[in-house]
């Protein structure tokens, strides 16, 4: 039998995915892979034979760290939620059939918390008839919720992003000698990572965000607007940044209190835009302020522009640790970053059974906010500031960053 190799992505994209993608390939061709497959657009593509050998891609090691550098997924994503075999054995019974016409040994899924769910599936069920396929999974998401590892690869880049963003957008908002209030709209759903990574815009130089929203904390509109109001008495121009998955009290999110069309994806994950408009609205008719809403929305993911350097070689260790792991026989589990200490900052990696990280989410520590639970105590920049450090400049052409994309899959 061949020792061949499978890799996938999945969720949504960051600016250091590929380079997991990286790890994976060169860590299982340095253990002898005959070849490593590209699912494409991940375990549904998978499903559709859509499948591709990415030695006929990734030919030079110039190749190799282009994609490194190149942000979003190569191999295109998916948000197919697996059912369980127990629920519909003929979706198993067809992927493993795939994987031994493709006589794979090692499956490697880079994501996310759904992304986890699905590895956890498949090793369950391998496990149940018996075979020897060994199912790892890479950690991928700017949202850092997930469990077990210290930090998520995605995440140091957008918060990064954000860190620079915010102090652009400060900087913009201070201009005018009337008073303005400004409510940005950040990412992370259910968790408040990234919402709490705005706060990196204050030093020295920059004012930095006035308020910072949570889905951690409950959202109280009356609150809200009470400090926003107290805010302008000090200053004329303040600064919120909320975080899109905020919710009321009562579990509804408060982007669902305005009139936009909602999706909702396989996971039941609600399509969560229109926080920061809500509220910018509300400022206006009840304080009489005027005020604007800005939504980074997708732009936070893949700013290739502004990778950490931490973040992308972190990917690409998590990327070869998951190939060392499955080679050396491990199935079922997660590659976790372990930090070892902040100054000097040293993490490792470390792999943790794939149950204790599926379906489970990772919140900020409350004891990490302030009394109010609208800004952040040191200790949340202890632990972020390593992780946005350097950077890792992309191959410019022509005046504009070089990328890799594949070609001809159809």
């Amino acid at each position: 039998m061949a020792k061949n190799a499978i890799v996938g992505q999945s969720g949504g994209p960051t600016s250091v995915i590929n380079s997991s993608l990286a790890g994976v390939y060169q860590g299982s061709v340095s253990r002898g892979a005959d070849n490593v497959f590209g699912m494409v657009n991940g375990i549904q593509g998978l499903l559709n034979n859509r499948i591709v050998n990415l030695s006929d891609y990734l030919i030079s090691n110039l190749e190799i760290e282009l994609l490194k550098r190149t942000p979003s997924a190569y191999l295109g994503s998916c948000r197919y939620k697996l059912p369980h075999f127990k629920d519909d054995i003929s979706v198993y019974e067809k992927i493993f059939k795939i994987l031994k016409e493709l006589e794979i040994e090692y499956f490697f899924y880079i994501g996310g918390n759904d992304s986890m769910d699905t590895i956890c599936k498949l090793s369950d069920y391998a496990k149940e008839i018996k075979s020897d396929i060994k199912f790892m999974g890479v950690p991928k998401t700017i949202d850092n919720d997930l469990m077990v590892t210290d930090h998520t690869p995605g995440y140091g880049s957008a918060a990064k992003y954000i860190g620079v963003v915010m102090k652009e957008i400060v900087r913009d908002a201070t201009v005018y000698d009337t008073p303005y209030v400004t409510v940005v709209e950040i990412m992370g759903r259910n968790s408040g990572w990234l919402t709490a990574a705005t706060s990196l815009s204050k030093s020295d130089d920059c004012e930095g965000v006035d308020m910072i929203c949570l889905p951690e904390v409950p959202f109280e509109s009356d609150k809200f607007l009470v400090k926003t109001e107290r805010l302008l008495k000090e200053k004329k121009d303040i600064v919120i940044a909320v975080s899109e998955g905020l919710k009321l009290t009562d579990g509804r999110y408060v982007c669902e209190l305005s009139d936009d069309a909602r999706f909702t994806d396989a996971f039941g994950h609600k399509n969560l835009t229109g926080t920061a408009r809500y509220l910018s609205n509300q400022v206006m008719k009840k304080i009489g302020i005027k005020s604007r809403s800005i939504e980074l929305s997708t732009l936070q993911r893949c700013a290739g522009h502004l990778t950490s350097r931490t973040d992308i070689t972190e990917a690409y260790q998590v990327g070869g640790a998951a190939a060392k792991a499955a080679f050396e026989g491990h199935s079922g589990e997660m590659v976790a970053l372990k930090r070892l200490s902040n100054d000097p900052y040293q993490c490792t990696t470390q792999t943790h059974d794939i149950h204790k990280v599926a379906n489970f989410e990772k919140k900020i520590p409350l004891e990490w906010l302030n009394s109010d639970c609208t800004d952040v105590t040191p200790v949340f920049h202890q632990y972020l500031r390593p992780l946005i450090q350097a950077e890792l400049t992309p191959i410019f052409i022509n005046g504009l960053p070089q990328h890799i994309y594949l070609k001809n899959t159809d």
